[in-house]
């Protein structure tokens, strides 16, 4: 990750005996080296169509949605019903192979993607695309149902189980066995470019960032103090849970996952509801923005543009990590976890982040010029002005505080249970790729939770843009080479559909007694 490791123990030392001039020097000079490095590989992944504004990652995402959600035949709205009732145990079997329940699997991999994105990610889309930009986020997230089943299907299809009850699996698995199986070249080294690109993506966005933010949203509440601080108790939190496994992560992601969510949701409605003669204007605003853009920078592509970027970016869909967290489960129907991973882009973006994005419009934060009734855009006239110039956190949090004054404690709260929660998902999807490299074995599963763990002490403690910059852009650039691989692999997904269909149907599959 750093290219002169000398210079990061040196900021380390920096920190610990308290000169943060130096330790910020030292930051500032990895910035440098790091960026000037790896900034052509940041470019190339988030740079946009030629003459656009719109991010060719965000295209490729939403295509692959597209195409998967017309050729498996609207799964997500067909099989709703059925994944709600599988993740309910339904159709549970004790004996079946995996290590964790379909509720434990949704959670784990929802505590990934449920996040920053969710508070912060909807300001920004809101504030530069207007209301707009929610009904296309919206929709994105239900195509974006449709990848996730897919990938979701492949990793329990193709994934390792072992003699001790353990199992490894995800898209470096689906793609080596899978073209294999179909006899097309390639398939390992894809599977290791994967897994390099998923090992990067853990550290940084998936770990550095997330302790960052977190000691942000900590002192924004108590007051400055040392990120060391804060790092070495999330270090040490996250080891505690990461060294049991999976089954530990999940037996936490479960109980964490549904109340952060819950306690968002329930704050947001709380909003919402003491606003609701406005609920009706809300949704007026939103379909107008997105038809007509409605004030908004760029019209209706600039609409466009942010809603799409949101929902790629918030829940992951077609990046294939949820696919490492899924492949764990209890089944033996490779379908049924496909069905309860599409749940995953319906909570993380068409409930959370629309929530977020109808307190902010609800509670006037956006400004409206009275005598147009268009949004005002800014000097530069790309985004829309916000009341006292609040963007990201800071917005979201302005919103929610015109119905709950204290609500920036909760904020804080829950940004620092988002951020645990994707630590310990992103740890796990980092291990299993870290083990297809390296191998299997406690020795070399260790040697990952080591590193992870003290990576954790480095993003609360430092500030280092461009490492972070950099494995954001690998967790973009898993999504390249496993939609690629899909697109390969989609009709043995079909046939599993199908497959599983007309078992139901005919009633060979029956609900646990």
């Amino acid at each position: 990750m750093f290219n002169n490791p000398k210079l990061w123990l040196a900021s380390a030392a920096a920190t610990m005996v308290g000169s943060p001039m130096l330790a910020q020097s030292v930051d500032d000079k990895i910035n440098e080296v790091f960026a000037a490095s790896t900034g052509w590989f940041v470019s190339l992944i988030f740079s946009s169509f030629p003459g656009t504004s719109f991010p060719w990652i965000v295209g490729w995402l939403v295509v692959a949605a597209t195409v998967f959600t017309v050729y498996y035949g609207l799964v997500q709205l067909r099989f709703f019903s059925h994944a709600i009732a599988l993740v309910k145990g339904e159709y549970t079997h004790p004996k079946e192979p995996g290590e964790v329940s379909h509720f434990q699997a949704l959670s784990t991999a929802l505590s990934g993607t449920v996040g920053l994105g969710n508070i912060a990610g909807v300001a920004v889309a809101v504030s530069i695309g207007g209301p707009g930009a929610t009904f296309w986020m919206i929709l994105a997230g239900l195509l974006g149902m449709a990848s996730k089943f897919a990938e979701c299907t492949l990793g329990v299809k193709y994934r390792n189980e072992y003699a001790d009850g353990s199992v490894s699996g995800g898209p470096m698995y689906y793609i080596s066995k899978g073209f294999a199986q179909l006899g097309l070249p390639g398939g390992k080294a894809l599977a290791i470019l994967f897994a390099v690109f998923c090992i990067l993506g853990s550290f940084g966005g998936g770990n550095m960032f997330q302790a960052n933010q977190a000691h942000a949203a900590i002192t924004g509440v108590v007051g400055d103090f040392s990120g060391l601080i804060t790092g070495v108790i999330f270090a040490a939190v996250v080891f505690a849970v990461i060294a049991g496994g999976i089954k530990s992560i999940a037996s936490v992601t479960e109980k964490v996952v549904p109340f952060m969510a819950v306690l968002y949701v329930c704050a947001a409605l709380i909003v919402i509801l003491m606003n609701f003669n406005m609920i009706g204007w809300a949704i007026g605003q939103i379909f107008a923005g997105a038809f007509t853009g409605l004030g908004v920078a760029g019209g209706v592509v600039g609409a466009l543009i942010q809603g799409f970027k949101r929902a790629a970016f918030s829940n992951e869909a077609g990046v294939g990590s949820a696919a490492i967290a899924h492949s764990a489960v209890k089944t033996k129907e490779p379908i049924t976890e496909g069905f309860v991973s599409l749940l995953e882009p319906f909570i993380d973006t068409v409930v959370i982040c629309t929530m977020t994005a109808l307190v902010i419009i609800i509670s006037q934060q956006l400004i409206v010029d009275q005598t147009t009734g268009n949004y005002l855009l800014n000097e530069a006239g790309t985004a829309i002005q916000t009341v006292n110039g609040n963007t990201g956190v800071a917005l979201t949090a302005a919103a929610f505080a015109t119905g709950i004054s204290w609500f920036p404690l909760v904020l804080a709260v829950a940004v620092v249970l988002f951020a645990f929660s994707t630590m310990i998902s992103w740890s796990y999807y980092g291990l299993k790729a870290w083990t297809y490299l390296f191998g299997e074995g406690a020795a070399k599963e260790l040697v990952f939770k080591i590193i992870f763990c003290l990576l954790i002490i480095v993003g609360a403690s430092a500030s280092l843009g461009p490492v972070i910059d950099f494995s954001d852009a690998a967790i973009f650039a898993m999504a390249v080479v496993n939609i690629f691989c899909m697109y390969f692999l989609m009709k043995i997904v079909k046939d599993e559909l199908i497959s599983y269909t007309n078992r139901l149907k005919s009633g060979e599959i029956k609900k646990a007694e």
